[in-house]
């Protein structure tokens, strides 16, 4: 697979950051391939490594009906020579949407579980048992990637990086970028973190779990307070994603790097960052999400 690794830094050039004394950059983790895109080859990388050195065939994963994790997963396994497996939340439709019609044109097996039980099961022994009993043994990587060898990963996006900044900013979903990032940076940058949701408890904790507060106490996420919870998006956003794009010929997804830059920009103007301030932010892909939506962005 040809990768676009060190991903290309571009700054965003605007009147109103001009007027706020603001530098922004954003680094373009969604160009290092089209479909293994933004942090998603970073957290599979050194996964892939463990399951080919432990003699692994079969890697199996989690995600929701529109996961970028198992759709770039089941891309890179197959180019790979790995066969996968997929537990998805929700149940089976009848029509399966874009994301899992490309998992399986990938040859990804899919194991349904309701939303109940994937809350409450997706880890749990038995069910990995008896997934095992069906398609033989397999290397579990966690949902999103989000283990060390996710977080090593994630690591060197910083270190891609050659000039100073005061901020960096990314989007959480489950954590695991953030711990990278964090654990890569000095003390003189701050982390801002850009959740698609409303309750964030549970990223923090993961978190806290690769980034020691005593060595690490450089972060902050942010919980969104605009558009209703994970997946929800209103015509405010939309119409951000649209002139965003027009204005710096960058594509963003509605449920994650929209939402991100539409925060951002409102702390932007509310004077959050001291003037002079520069920030970076990972555009982490997922613009493939974009099709279970029918947006013309």
């Amino acid at each position: 697979m040809n990768l676009n690794i060190p991903s290309i830094i571009s700054k965003i050039n605007s009147s109103f950051l001009e007027e706020k004394e603001i530098e922004l950059f954003v680094k373009r983790d969604d160009l290092i391939h089209n479909i293994i895109s933004g942090n998603k080859w970073r957290k599979l990388k050194y996964n892939f490594q463990e399951a080919s050195n432990r003699g692994f065939s079969t890697i199996l994963s989690f995600g929701g009906a529109y996961s970028n994790h198992l759709h770039a997963l089941s891309y890179a396994a197959k180019m790979m020579g790995f066969r996968s497996i997929g537990v998805v939340r929700g149940n089976k439709a009848r029509t399966l949407n874009s994301t899992l019609s490309y998992c399986l044109e990938n040859n990804m097996k899919l194991f349904f579980l309701d939303r109940l039980s994937y809350q409450k099961n997706k880890y749990n022994n038995q069910l990995l048992i008896d997934i095992q009993k069906i398609h033989g043994d397999f290397y579990t990587i966690p949902e999103g990637g989000n283990n060390d060898f996710g977080v090593l990963g994630c690591q060197e996006i910083v270190k891609e990086i050659s000039f100073d900044f005061d901020y960096f900013c990314c989007a959480v979903g489950t954590g695991c970028t953030s711990s990278g990032i964090i654990r890569s940076l000095n003390n003189q940058s701050h982390f801002l973190g850009f959740a698609p949701f409303p309750k964030v408890a549970e990223q923090k904790k993961s978190i806290l779990k690769y980034c020691s507060s005593v060595l690490h106490h450089n972060w902050s996420i942010l919980p969104d307070k605009h558009f209703g919870g994970y997946g929800k998006i209103n015509g405010n956003l939309i119409k951000f994603i649209r002139q965003f794009n027009r204005d710096n010929s960058i594509k963003l997804d509605v449920i994650y790097m929209g939402k991100l830059f539409y925060n951002l920009y409102e702390l932007i103007q509310n004077d959050f960052f001291e003037k002079k301030s520069r920030i970076i932010v990972l555009h982490s892909g997922g613009l493939q999400g974009l099709n279970g939506f029918n947006l013309n962005l």
